[in-house]
């Protein structure tokens, strides 16, 4: 019997296809093979049994792949299961970054017990006023599974998308829009984009990769979103360019205390493959 031990709890729907010589098991000591999702693993000691982790999402920053690999176990994850609830969270995001919905909502909320709610709302909606996001430039830094979808629902709804992805495959170059532009570097996008999105894995050649310097490059104004790694910006910088208005919002689904709160940051508990979707194809896939 092969024993499995779940970190989190994963789908019904992944567990149901293990055959009968599969078991569970709540001791990690005991596991031949361990399914996780967001559970850190880097301070756990692998047992000797241990053959395979299997990693119910896209990332692996939470498994200590050094470790794995001088004990021989196998890494799995699973990449694109999530990839439509995140970019729904993006496309989200990019509504949020232009109108102040949240602002608007906030004010609603304020006022509920208001008898002149619908009257007053006439003179305090000016307040929430934004911008549409047809005809805007979108640069997508990223074209996985994530990126590539994000880049063809934004070109659906009328926006200019620029996409740059030096390590782009066939596939995914020929899943694109044909509308949507290929460009050779991420400055491009810096300079000529009114919002830019991330979704690039997190390596030495990305890490902090929007910073001051490349911030500085950008148009006055611009939305930034983050929904792929913590990492890829760098706070001090963005917070200076918030208070300074260069950067209009940055739109996060990774808050910490240096971003949480701050005037311009709209940020959700990293919702984007939260979704009963999700979670049941990311564990079948795993």
């Amino acid at each position: 019997m092969i024993k499995v031990n779940c970190l989190n709890p994963i789908a019904k729907v992944g567990m149901n296809l293990l055959p009968d010589t599969f078991g569970t098991t709540d001791n990690f000591a005991d596991a031949d093979a361990v399914l996780v999702r967001s559970a850190a693993m880097h301070d756990l000691d692998l047992p000797a049994s241990l053959l395979a982790v299997a990693r119910a999402g896209a990332g692996v920053n939470n498994i200590p792949l050094d470790k794995c690999a001088e004990n021989g176990v196998v890494v799995f994850n699973t990449p694109g299961a999530n990839a439509n609830g995140v970019k729904e969270l993006v496309m989200c995001g990019l509504l949020l970054g232009s109108r102040d919905i949240i602002g608007g909502n906030r004010w609603v909320v304020d006022n509920r017990e208001n008898a002149n709610i619908s009257k007053d709302m006439e003179k305090a909606k000016k307040n929430f006023a934004g911008n549409e996001i047809k005809g805007k430039k979108l640069g997508v830094i990223g074209l996985g599974a994530i990126g590539r979808l994000v880049a063809n629902a934004a070109e659906s709804m009328g926006m200019e998308v620029y996409g740059n992805d030096p390590f782009i495959s066939v596939e995914g170059a020929l899943s694109l829009k044909r509308d949507v532009h290929l460009v050779k570097t991420r400055e491009e996008i810096f300079k000529e984009c009114d919002f830019i999105t991330v979704h690039t894995p997190l390596v030495d050649d990305t890490k902090k990769m929007i910073n001051k310097e490349t911030i500085a490059m950008m148009k006055d104004g611009v939305v930034v979103l983050n929904f792929a790694r913590d990492l890829l910006v760098d706070d001090e910088a963005m917070c200076e360019a918030l208070a300074s208005g260069k950067v209009k919002k940055y739109v996060t689904d990774f808050p910490n205390p240096n971003v949480a709160g701050v005037e311009g940051v709209i940020a959700t508990p990293h919702l984007g493959a939260s979704t009963a979707e999700s979670e049941d194809n990311c564990a079948v896939m795993a």
